[in-house]
């Protein structure tokens, strides 16, 4: 299909509407379809402001050959007057007609190129539409600007804009996306939609759909029919101009309503943003009241410190404690960080956009969730306390105990029999000697109970300590005691009256048996040391350092190199009791069966022996295990230490550096957004480090190790700094962020920022990322404001609105930059409804459905209060008020 040949024939000075062409070749023909849609479209629109002055034309090419009504069409739509027109029918006549309307249209702007008056007045069919176009481009569509693009762009834009909630409707030229009829429909339902039902109109059906357009747009909209539904269906590519020249008849029959839609494109805007901001409001809110609520929920149970009675429910606390801190405790971590990385946006967006700072509810500050943290971190810290030290508390109790019970055990097995044997009165009926053996076994009976004294005054300190330490038995460990120290009271008393017996009877006694009392002098000692060797290999023992084990076997070695001279002892009390043999065969002495001064055999001192003899490799393999046990904690310690010790200095380390990134200023902000979200991979990524380290310290927890030289750093700190080193991260790339968000709202130059950056670290005397009011007013001072008090607090209630006593970078940025913002205003929203509202000082309900979408028609009428003022009718809305509240009173 033969391209337009007159579309470069004319471009105005500026180039506003048309883009210049090559010159066009005059021999060149016109597409016979598109020349006869252009003859009837441009006809059409010529009579369209033709019969406005009473005429028309018939010929496009014939009528405007003498020039008068093409004059005429030229003062009637311009709205001034040409010069006189020549009268007369010659030639000369007409021409200077013609030339007089070229050069109205090239006062106007317009370079016409190859057309000349001759042309016209000869009846150059191509030339006269050529001309005609350069009319139309020039006076119906140059001055059509859409959202900053004109002319036939900006008349595209508007099409599109205006088709695109009708389905099977897609605007993307001035031919072929017309052909179906359904564009030319869409627009008129758009803006009249009672006069086409365009629910029953077909894509498939193009001349039904032209053929309503055309007639609705002649009957109702005063455009003129300027096609047939057979000219554009019947062309495989419709005529563009022809399109053009249409489509522009329906924008200006239109332009009243485009009005309202910027207005209501305005209010789109400003609702939209506002409903954002409610929506992070609400989210917010949700947010801080979860993690409220799971706090307060937490701290009653770490304030929980009902002690348990056995060391397996204690255990199975802790272990509930540590599935706290590895599952339910990070979620919230990283729920607290992002809701202050939320906070911070919202305010900041609030600012952007010109609105009153976001106040959460009472007691849903940032700074209350901080402080509700701390607590729940010191209840922690002191639940992990009180959890270690019940350990401690039970494994000392449960020592203790077992050492009670085996002394006492022991001392009540010593005193079985003791009471009948003192209340015995043997001695009445006895001889003589048997007196005297009576008397030497009554004191070896005291030496062996003032040996027993010290484990009787053992078990009355054992039961005192436990009571010290609330151990749960200790009802019944009290009336054992009681029992044991009665008894042995008792046993004082009656061991005295047998001796105050036995010395009276003494006198009357006279000899005794000194073999038998040296055997039972040495055997009762010697059997006294044998029983506590064998309790000392017996007892048990709690160590926590590899010294402590240590010292018990160095104490064990010498416990077995008295060995040899004990084992002297038992064959020197031995050969005494064969001494006593002997004599008794060699001079025949009447034994009566057994040694009266002692009941200790020497089958009991071998047997005894022996059994010691068996003890001391068993504690050679316990003290051995536990030393075993004691190098693998030492080795545990000194793993965790190593580790510890790199961590801990790491930390630090990465929170300096942050700290130095978000103070010194080196590259843009994206440069710098992109150091800290490298630094934010690389802590992400140190993540294993910190796991190893918590496995590590849970072995050392299990193997009960309470204490560690080998660092300095506990788990507990190291576990803080962690949560701070990512909380810092977070918080610092949020806040260049924001600064990126700001520099690009307020339309801040990268040389602005550096220029915000260096003053704001000139002062920044403290490095700490903040200016206190002395130095910010000595920055604002440096960089050209001049003010007094009044107007320096008025400042800084706008950077300090917290009244904190300091400026963050932030606010800073945000007062330079904010008298330059380009944002929407509660006077541009108020003109915006008086639009809407066609002028007045109310607006309808039914206005609000009709120029807004559903949902924003809906949010304003359910917050704007009824119009009370003198001109109000039924129904009537404030917008004023519902502006003022949008952006706060203070802005109007």
């Amino acid at each position: 299909m033969m391209m337009d040949h007159y579309e470069g024939q004319h471009t105005n000075a500026a180039g506003d509407y048309m883009q210049p062409e090559d010159d066009w070749d005059r021999d060149l023909l016109l597409d016979p379809a598109w020349e006869k849609q252009q003859r009837k479209t441009f006809t059409a629109w010529c009579n369209s402001h033709l019969r406005k002055a009473g005429t028309q034309i018939e010929n496009i090419d014939e009528d405007f050959r003498d020039g008068l009504k093409l004059m005429l069409l030229l003062e009637v739509i311009s709205g001034e007057r040409l010069a006189k027109p020549e009268r007369g029918k010659m030639r000369v006549h007409k021409i200077s007609n013609v030339n007089k309307a070229l050069n109205f249209i090239t006062g106007k702007g317009v370079k016409l190129v190859s057309i000349g008056a001759e042309e016209i007045v000869d009846g150059n069919a191509k030339m006269t539409l050529g001309m005609i176009w350069t009319i139309i481009l020039r006076f119906a569509i140059q001055d059509i600007s859409v959202e900053e693009t004109s002319a036939k762009e900006g008349l595209l834009l508007w099409c599109q804009r205006k088709t695109a909630p009708y389905k099977n409707v897609n605007i993307q030229n001035f031919h072929i996306s017309w052909k179906d009829g359904l564009g030319f429909c869409a627009l008129i339902h758009r803006h009249r939609p009672e006069l086409i039902d365009y629910g029953k109109l077909r894509k498939d059906d193009p001349y039904t759909n032209l053929n309503t357009a055309f007639d609705v747009a002649e009957r109702f909209l005063d455009i003129p029919k300027m096609l047939d539904a057979e000219d554009i269906v019947g062309t495989a590519r419709p005529d563009e101009k022809a399109i053009m020249t249409y489509v522009s008849s329906f924008y200006h029959a239109f332009s009243g309503a485009q009005k309202a839609e910027t207005a209501a494109n305005r209010i789109l805007k400003v609702l939209a943003v506002n409903q954002e901001n409610e929506q992070l409001m609400e989210d917010y809110e949700k947010l801080a009241s979860d993690l409220l609520e799971w706090i307060r929920r937490t701290i009653p149970w770490l304030e929980d410190r009902a002690p348990e009675n056995t060391m397996q429910a204690m255990q199975q606390k802790l272990e509930d404690f540590r599935d706290y801190r590895r599952q339910h405790k990070p979620p919230k971590v990283q729920e607290k960080c992002q809701l202050e990385i939320n906070f911070n946006t919202l305010q900041t967006k609030l600012r952007l956009s010109n609105r009153p700072a976001f106040m959460p509810s009472e007691g849903k500050m940032v700074s209350d969730i901080n402080n509700a943290w701390g607590g729940l971190e010191q209840g922690e810290k002191g639940y992990e306390e009180w959890l270690l030290n019940e350990i401690r508390r039970l494994e000392r109790l449960d020592h203790l105990a077992e050492k009670f019970r085996q002394k006492a055990s022991i001392h009540e097995a010593w005193t079985d029999g003791k009471e009948n044997m003192l209340q015995k009165k043997d001695y009445e009926t006895a001889s003589l000697s048997d007196i005297k053996a009576l008397l030497k076994k009554h004191e070896a009976f005291e030496s062996d109970l003032a040996a027993h004294q010290d484990r009787v005054e053992q078990i009355a300190a054992i039961a005192q300590e436990l009571n010290e330490l609330d151990y749960y038995d200790s009802p019944s460990v009290n009336a054992r005691c009681q029992k044991i120290c009665d008894q042995w009271d008792n046993l004082g008393v009656l061991t005295q009256k047998r001796r105050e017996a036995l010395e009276k009877t003494e006198k009357l006694l006279e000899t005794i048996d000194q073999l038998y009392l040296e055997y039972a002098k040495r055997a009762a000692p010697f059997n006294n040391w044998m029983e506590g060797a064998m309790e000392d290999l017996q007892d048990t023992f709690i160590v926590h350092t590899i010294e402590e084990i240590q010292g018990l076997g160095t104490a064990h070695e010498q416990f077995k190199a008295t060995l040899p001279e004990a084992d002297k002892e038992r064959q020197a009390i031995l050969g005494i009791h064969n001494e006593v043999s002997k004599i008794a065969q060699t001079y025949h002495v009447n034994m009566a069966g057994t040694n009266p001064y002692s009941t200790i055999l020497p089958i009991e001192i071998n047997n005894k022996w022996d059994h010691v003899r068996q003890l001391v490799p068993r504690r050679d393999q316990a003290l051995m295990e536990e030393h075993a046990r004691q190098q693998q904690n030492e080795r545990l310690r000194k793993q965790f230490g190593a580790q510890a010790n790199v961590i801990g200095p790491w930390i630090q380390t990465k929170m300096q550096e942050i700290g130095k990134i978000s103070i010194e200023m080196n590259g843009t902000l994206e440069d710098q957004l992109s150091h800290l979200r490298q630094y934010e991979k690389n802590i992400v990524n140190y993540k294993p480090k910190i796991d190893q380290l918590e496995s590590d310290h849970q072995q050392i927890q299990e193997a009960l190790i309470f204490d560690n030289k080998h660092t300095n750093y506990t788990m507990e700190h190291t576990r803080v700094g962690w949560e701070q080193l990512l909380t810092t991260i977070a918080r610092t790339i949020n806040e260049v962020e924001n600064q990126i968000l700001t520099r690009d709202a307020k339309g801040i130059s990268q040389e602005q920022m550096n220029e915000f950056r260096n003053s704001f670290n000139h002062f920044d005397r403290k490095k700490i990322g903040m200016l206190d009011s002395d130095d910010f007013r000595a920055c604002l001072i440096s960089m050209g404001y001049n003010m007094g008090e009044a107007e320096f607090a008025r400042i800084m209630s706008i950077v300090d609105p917290n009244r904190l006593g300091v400026v963050t970078f932030q606010a800073f940025i945000d007062f330079m930059s904010r008298e330059t913002a380009d944002t929407d205003t509660a006077d541009q929203v108020v003109s915006s409804f008086k639009v809407l509202a066609g002028d007045k000082n109310y607006i309808t309900a039914d206005e609000l459905r009709r120029e807004l979408p559903p949902d924003q028609a809906e949010y304003c009428i359910a917050r704007m209060a009824p119009y009370i003022g003198h001109d109000a009718v039924p129904g009537a809305l404030d917008y004023m008020s519902f502006s003022t509240a949008l952006y706060g009173e203070s802005d109007l």
